[in-house]
Parts: structure tokens; sequence; C-alpha cells
């Protein structure tokens, strides 16, 4: 399976098509959590249903995209994914996940736990306008996996892209299984002035997110960097990652994934590794890899037109899988009653 690459015919006014302010801002509560929602496509309406002697069939446009960000970052990683959605009049959301962005923080407690009950919560909302095709990057991979397990009716597929957990970079591995460096760190008598700390994140965020950090948008860089504006700020996210990497070990089930499955692994992933992907996917068996060499950790930084294309391609795919599914259920219906 390929990803569709960026047109270099591409006109300034279909940039301007895809200006930001097609991106509508709220607030709501998923799960407890107070969050914000960032939206684009026709505004939401509810999905009818068309009854008759055999049941309920819901009847909605193409499954509306939920997408979920990784850890230490926010919604905001899928703005020019956005973008890209909203030119096409193709209808998604992102949301702060709690604890980042402008999301409530997490509660004392397992983290993983946490954000199931949000994820689920928000497909809940969402699948009352239609059928739901998740996708999430790292630890939005993660959650996007965890929820394909016993998906429910409503959840019409996954994209789980660079999800951790399965074969790690060296970096994830030392997070996790050798937490006497962050110690060390956190316990230094004179803390890191903040300036340094900004400094050095504004050199490793890039080769980190990027496939190419010499390419990294000032912008992205900037919001990623303004996660760690200080020395305290900076032990507390290192603890948490360490917290996390420990859940990990225990995250997921591939034998109950039952949702249409899509693994995106990318070859210049410092994070997780291409091996990662495709262990997935050998316990996945229904499962669809996608290895995309020229992709970092974050390829929706890299190249969000591809990104945008890739989804909406998998969404339509699910909408057809979906109706397939129906009209065999209605024509069995119709033979065991007739």
């Amino acid at each position: 399976m390929t990803a569709t690459q960026r047109d270099p015919a591409r006109t300034a006014a279909d940039e301007q098509a895809a200006a930001p302010e097609a991106i509508r801002t709220g607030y709501r509560r998923f799960a407890g959590v107070r969050t914000r929602v960032l939206e684009v496509g026709p505004p939401p309406r509810r999905a009818s249903r068309r009854s008759g002697r055999h049941g309920s069939r819901r009847i909605s446009e193409a499954p509306r995209l939920v997408l979920l960000h990784g850890y230490c970052d926010s919604a905001d990683t899928w703005r020019p994914v956005l973008a890209e959605m909203a030119a096409a009049g193709h209808a998604a959301i992102a949301v702060d996940l709690p604890g980042f962005g402008e999301a409530e923080p997490l509660r004392p407690g397992g983290i993983l736990p946490q954000l199931d009950a949000f994820v689920a919560a928000v497909i809940k909302e969402q699948a009352a306008l239609g059928d739901v095709v998740l996708a999430g990057n790292s630890l939005g991979g993660t959650m996007s996996l965890r929820a394909a397990q016993d998906a429910p009716p409503s959840l019409a597929g996954v994209v789980s892209i660079a999800a951790p957990g399965f074969v790690d970079s060296w970096l994830v591995r030392t997070v996790g299984r050798y937490p006497l460096p962050l110690r060390l760190y956190s316990s230094l008598p004179l803390p890191i002035p903040g300036f340094l700390v900004r400094t050095v994140a504004g050199r490793v965020v890039p080769r980190l997110l990027y496939a190419d950090s010499a390419a990294a948008d000032a912008e992205q860089v900037r919001r990623f960097t303004g996660l760690f504006p200080d020395y305290r700020s900076t032990t507390t996210r290192l603890e948490q990652a360490r917290e996390l990497v420990t859940e990990l070990a225990d995250a997921y089930q591939p034998d109950r994934v039952t949702a249409p499955l899509l693994i995106v692994s990318c070859g210049k992933d410092r994070l997780v590794s291409v091996a990662s992907g495709r262990r997935l996917h050998s316990l996945v068996p229904h499962s669809r890899l996608l290895v995309r060499e020229d992709w970092g950790h974050c390829p929706q930084l890299d190249d969000p037109q591809a990104i945008a294309d890739l989804l909406t391609f998998f969404a339509a795919g699910a909408r057809r899988r979906a109706d397939t599914a129906a009209g065999r259920t209605g024509g069995e219906r119709r033979s065991a009653t007739g």
C-alpha cells in the first residue's frame, strides 16, 4: 500500500483554500475531562436511520475522522492535516488528550486507563453523527490500538502511526528500563536554568520528530519546546514518560483487535522502529502495513497532504466495507424471513 505523494502542481489558490481559519476551535467534556477540540468539515448533524421490518441501518456520509496526538504533544500537531481535510470537505476532529495541550490534568493513578475512558467517550460522541475512523500518532497510536481491542460497531477502522511498545529505539527503552539517569537529573543540587533547558529542547525536538530536522517548521518546534519552560516541568515530564513506558509493557492485546487496522511505520523514525510496525502487523493478521522510508516519527508534520490523503482514502474504504456488511446482513435477514 502506498500513500499519495504531494502534488508539485498545487497552486496558490489550493494553499489558500486550506487556510487554518477553516479549523473551528471549541471546548467539550469527555469522561469528565474538559478539553480543546479542533474541528473541520461540514457542521455536524445527527446521522439518520432507515427503519423497516428488518431493523434499522445508519445512513451517513463517509466516517468521521478522530485524530489523537502523541506524548508531550497536542491537537495542534494535526493542524496542517486538518487544513488539508478542510479544503477537501472532509469531517474530522483532533482533541487534546488529558494532561496535554489545553486539556485538564491527568488524575493520580494509571495513565492509560484514564486515556482509554477519554477516547471511548470521544468515539461515543462522534458515533452519534456517523461511523468513526480513529487515527493516532505515537501515544495516540497506542490509544487507537487499545480502542480497536473489542471495538464498538461504530468504530469503522483504526490507523496507528508509530505506536511504541513493540520494538522501540534505545532511547525509549532507556527511559523505561534505566530510570537512574532521570533520578540523577532530578536530584541535581542546582537546577538547570530554564533558558538552557529550552535551548537543548530546541535542538533535540526537531531531530526526534521530523525525518529531516533542517526542514522542521519553526512554529511547531516552538510549540514543543514551550512544553519544557523550566527544569521542574522537564523533570515532571520525564518521570511521567517513565511511568508511561512501564505501562506500555502490558498495553496491548493484539488478538482482541477486531476493527480494520492500518499500521504506519516510518523509516526515519528515531523513537519507534519499522520493526515495531512489522511485529504488530504479524500479530494482527487482518491488518495492513504501510512503510514509508522518508517519514519521521510525526509524519503529519513531514507531509500533511500525504497523511490527509491516506486517512481519507482509508476512511472511504472503511465506509465501503460497512455498506457491504450492512447489505450482506440485510440479505441474510430477508432470507431468514422469506
